[in-house]
């Protein structure tokens, strides 16, 4: 989804979005049960936590600085759900977040291949139609829309007029 803006031997060498720590674990992928179905089957120890109907990865707790890697990692072929992968994960480090009721796309600041990049680089992406896509797949599937973290930009606030769909979509 982000091809243009984001090789893909980039992401095969970096790979830390893929590994989470226990600052970071709340931003494990949301996967829809086709998608869960698929990496349970090709790694059958996986377990998930369901909350209406949207997957996430048990990562178990984490103590100092012990990482959970996500099993659709591969460490040789990178991730094994190829075009199947979680939409988090294909919109990486962008991502829509939920900021006091409004929804708000905003980058992670950790994927050092786009945070460095000029802020005009990445809003155009948005702008150009990534942004719309996140909405609507957000709309669908309101458990991927995250609590808003201070230290990710925002580079897209969602006008008035989709507030009280934000709002709906969030209480329910």
């Amino acid at each position: 989804m982000l091809k243009g803006l984001l090789e893909n031997k980039s992401c095969r060498e970096c790979r830390i979005c893929c590994g989470f720590d226990k600052t970071d674990i709340w931003e494990m992928p949301v996967m829809n049960s086709d998608t869960a179905k698929e990496l349970s089957r090709l790694r059958p120890d996986t377990e998930f936590t369901e909350k209406d109907g949207a997957f996430i990865v048990k990562a178990g707790r984490l103590e100092g600085d012990e990482l959970f890697f996500c099993p659709a990692l591969d460490k040789e072929k990178g991730c094994i759900l190829g075009d199947k992968k979680p939409f988090d994960c294909s919109i990486w480090p962008y991502r829509i977040m939920d900021l006091n009721g409004t929804w708000v796309i905003s980058i992670c600041p950790v994927c050092g291949e786009l945070y460095n990049r000029p802020l005009r680089e990445l809003v155009e992406f948005v702008e150009n139609g990534l942004g719309e896509k996140i909405y609507k797949y957000a709309l669908e599937n309101p458990d991927i829309v995250k609590k808003y973290d201070h230290s990710y930009p925002i580079l897209k606030v969602l006008g008035e007029e989709n507030t009280d769909n934000c709002l709906k979509r969030t209480i329910n």
